[in-house]
Parts: structure tokens; C-alpha cells; sequence
């Protein structure tokens, strides 16, 4: 197997080797691939698509992917399985090892898993593997037991739907910019010039979930770069609005199925 392991160190030379590394993907005759990159906090991987779906696994470090209708929130230990075709830009929020796997799947939906440890050491041995006559067949079983274990990826709900309406769409920016937790209906439906109840259906109907689940799932978009980055929980807690650090807790334990401590290994004040 050809595994691109890069250091990225400037946007320009990014640029041209993630143009070389999709080259050889849509090139490449191997039943599946593996691809290894280190990216800055910072640095914009442009649109673009591949034949092959594509299992984007944050080893270490937060990462966000936008396609055309929603955006991926990935934490460490976290991959987002993204369909053939589907179009897909990348902002690393702070610097990211990823190990990418690319595979021939018909998947239709893009979701965000929690990668097993299992998964972690497969995944780990087909980025450093090498498809020579000596090793094909010990390569090709670590590809089928993974493609087996992802069966057993949890899913997580760190995908957050925007609307195609340009003043809602409008309004979700500028709360991603300053999450609250108090934000109310009927503050954003005054501000679209709407009934509370025309305001639920809109939003509803533009983004498949209620406000209620979307302002919480928002929050924790908004919280993981800042608690990656070691900022304590108390102070991110309390600047999303929450009362305090319980309620954020039992908010995070309830969308991630732990707290915030023991799922990113940060001090909790």
C-alpha cells in the first residue's frame, strides 16, 4: 500500500500535496487505502470529493467538516464517515493527526463515530502497512477485520444541520459565534419577523430537528475546540450560559455519554 505521510508546514505546500494525495486516490487499484497527515490549527482543506467513501479519523486533535447542508464537529479518537461523492471542505481547529481509510461502500449518510480501540490499533496498522507479495495477505485480513469493527462504531451526534434560509442560516452563524444556552424561540422568531409557532416549523423543516436539540448540540460545538485547547470547564461552562458546571455536565453527559473530564482528559475547574 502507498501511505502519504506529510508534516504539513505551510498553506501552499498543503495545498499541493492534498491535490497529490487525491490523485492517487482516484488512481489507486488497492482494495482499500490509508492515508497520514499532520495539519496546523488553522490551515483549510479546500472542497473537493473523492470516487471512494472515506473514513476520516481524528487521531488526535479537533477538527471540522462542513458539506453542503451540515457540519462535523470531530474530537480526538473520533471519524466521520463521509459517502462516495459527497463534497466535503475541512477547518482543523487545532493541530490534528488524522489517519484517513478509504474504501468502495455504497453508505448513502454521513455520521460521526466514536472509534473503538480495536478500530484505533487496525486503522493504526494499515497507515503504517505496506502492500508488498510478504504482507498483502496480513494487510488484506487487518482490512476486512476493520471494515468488520466499524459495524461497532458508535455513533455521536456531533453533526450540526444548517438551513438553506438566509436569515436563519444568518442567525445560527452569529450564535455559533456566541453560544448561549438561554437562548429563547421567541427571541429568534422576533427577530425573523415570525410567530413562535411558524418559527418551530421553520426551523424544524430546515434543519430536521427541533431548535431545543439544536441549540444544545451547538453549544457542544462550541465548547470542544475550547476544551481541547485546556481551557477548564467551569470557565467554558459558564461562558455558554449554563448556571453551572452540573448543568453542562449532565448537557454533555447526555449528547456524548460521559462528562466533560473523562471523555477529553481535562481538568474539570
Amino acid at each position: 500500500m502507498r501511505i502519504l505521510h506529510v508534516t504539513a508546514e505551510d498553506q501552499a505546500r498543503n495545498l499541493h500535496l492534498h491535490e497529490q494525495g487525491l490523485r492517487w486516490i482516484e488512481q489507486a487499484n488497492e482494495p482499500i487505502l490509508a492515508l497520514e497527515r499532520i495539519y496546523p490549527a488553522g490551515f483549510k482543506v479546500p472542497r473537493h470529493a473523492h470516487k471512494r467513501a472515506q473514513l476520516w479519523f481524528a487521531r488526535r486533535g479537533v477538527v471540522l467538516v462542513s458539506t453542503d447542508d451540515r457540519r462535523w464537529m470531530l474530537p480526538g479518537d473520533h471519524a466521520l464517515f463521509i459517502p462516495g461523492g459527497v463534497a466535503h471542505q475541512v477547518e482543523v481547529v487545532t493541530d490534528v493527526e488524522m489517519h484517513s481509510i478509504y474504501v468502495a461502500d455504497t453508505a448513502e449518510r454521513a455520521r460521526v463515530l466514536e472509534v473503538t480501540p480495536l478500530g484505533r490499533s487496525l486503522i493504526a496498522e494499515l497507515v503504517k502497512g505496506d502492500w508488498q507479495p510478504e504482507r498483502r495477505r496480513r494487510l488484506e485480513l487487518v482490512s476486512e477485520l476493520l471494515l468488520d469493527e466499524l459495524r461497532q462504531f458508535a455513533e455521536r451526534p456531533l453533526g450540526l444541520p444548517f438551513p438553506t434560509d438566509a436569515r436563519l442560516a444568518r442567525l445560527c452563524r452569529q450564535f455559533l459565534d456566541a453560544p448561549s444556552a438561554n437562548a429563547g424561540i421567541d427571541d429568534w422568531a422576533r427577530a425573523l419577523g415570525i410567530g413562535r409557532r411558524t418559527f418551530t416549523r421553520l426551523f424544524r423543516a430546515e434543519t430536521g430537528v427541533s431548535f431545543v436539540t439544536w441549540r444544545q448540540q451547538a453549544c457542544l460545538f462550541a465548547a470542544l475546540p475550547r476544551l481541547a485547547a485546556g481551557e477548564p470547564v467551569t470557565t467554558v461552562a459558564l461562558d455558554a450560559g449554563y448556571e453551572n458546571i452540573a448543568a453542562f455536565s449532565t448537557m454533555f453527559r447526555r449528547v456524548l455519554g460521559r462528562s466533560p473530564r473523562s471523555y477529553l482528559d481535562m481538568p474539570e475547574a
